[in-house]
């Protein structure tokens, strides 16, 4: 990727600093800084195939992220206006300012009400961009919610952002159920799963980190599997069959379904545990519908490349190629890293 852009590696560079800064900084002023270097850095790397596609997607997500920037300086400026600073403070005292807080943060993240713009971003890119679109760009606004969500914040508010992440569970599972398009269904995949974390944010944080580093480990072998195959629809499916790995991505996409005893399955584990003893233990029901429609057409996608490649007798489950050797270290992770984590906590229970 970076050899097919001039300065790639720049931009790549500019774009990770952007997010440490983001994170680091105490100051609204500088949260919004670093987001907008972030910004900077990554737009060249989705136009870097020079594809019309990707230009259209560059210029939706520009403006989205253009309008999550304004709700953010919006906000900070109305709670400058009240404190006469710029530092992060409690924010039950503020709720006017901490709402267009919160929606910068929800429209950058493409969590529901605003997630319309991630389906159709997420079509028009490479694999990489997708990839970097799915994990990289969520951290930033979700390290900075869950700073936010440690402070003190009324029974309203809670009640909010437990039915937004609700609604973006249960939409993550219904948008993707009539896609035939790869990349727009795990857009709408990587809606629901945010709707986990954004949930799990509101119990605990370091249940949220555990979710979030799963899930960016399980889509990165994913989305690499999906690059080296370059599989874009399910019409390429026979073509598709023909020359790949399959196993990997059967088990990779079971994985990140939650199917259990898999590494996906833990980090719903990990939500569900910390949520029984707290008040919001009834919307993880909710949360669990959607994923189970998530799961859903994971496993129509599963059962048609598995007999699409049982009928044209080339079911490979390891290649011999020196390529696919992190694949196969993916796949075993995958496989066996759920049941590892499930006995040793079993063993620590004893």
């Amino acid at each position: 990727m970076f050899s097919s852009l001039p300065f790639g590696l720049m931009f790549f560079l500019i774009m990770v600093f952007g997010t440490f800064f983001s994170i680091s900084s105490p100051y609204w002023l500088g949260i919004w800084a670093g987001l907008e270097v972030n910004l900077i850095g990554f737009l060249p790397l989705l136009v870097y195939q020079k594809k019309m596609s990707e230009s259209e997607s560059a210029v939706k997500y520009f403006i989205v992220q253009a309008m999550g920037s304004s709700f953010l300086m919006f906000g900070s400026l109305m709670m400058y206006n009240l404190l006469f600073t710029w530092e992060i403070f409690d924010i039950k005292n503020i709720m006017l300012g901490s709402i267009f807080l919160f929606c910068g943060l929800f429209i950058k993240m493409g969590l529901f009400p605003f997630h319309f713009w991630l389906p159709g971003v997420m079509a028009g890119l490479s694999w990489m961009s997708c990839l970097m679109l799915a994990t990289w760009q969520k951290i930033a606004p979700l390290f900075l919610l869950c700073v936010l969500l440690l402070e003190d914040m009324n029974y309203i508010l809670g009640l909010i952002f437990c039915l937004l992440s609700v609604g973006s569970a249960l939409i993550g599972g219904l948008g993707g159920m009539n896609q035939t398009q790869l990349r727009s269904l795990l857009a709408y995949s990587s809606i629901g799963h945010l709707g986990w974390i954004v949930f799990v944010c509101l119990c605990s944080s370091w249940a949220m980190k555990v979710y979030l580093a799963i899930y960016i480990s399980i889509s990165i072998g994913l989305f690499m599997n999906l690059w080296y195959a370059n599989f874009d629809t399910m019409k390429n499916l026979n073509k598709f069959v023909e020359n790949f790995n399959i196993m990997s991505l059967l088990v990779m996409l079971l994985s990140l379904g939650g199917l259990p005893p898999m590494l996906g399955f833990i980090s719903k584990w990990v939500v569900m545990s910390v949520s029984v003893s707290n008040v919001l233990w009834c919307f993880v029901f909710l949360l669990i519908l959607g994923s189970l429609m998530s799961l859903f057409y994971y496993l129509s996608l599963f059962f048609s490349v598995f007999f699409v490649s049982y009928k044209n007798k080339n079911l490979v489950f390891f290649s011999s190629d020196k390529n696919n050797i992190l694949l196969a270290g993916n796949v075993l992770l995958n496989l066996f890293g759920g049941i590892f984590l499930i006995s040793t906590d079993l063993i620590c229970m004893v």
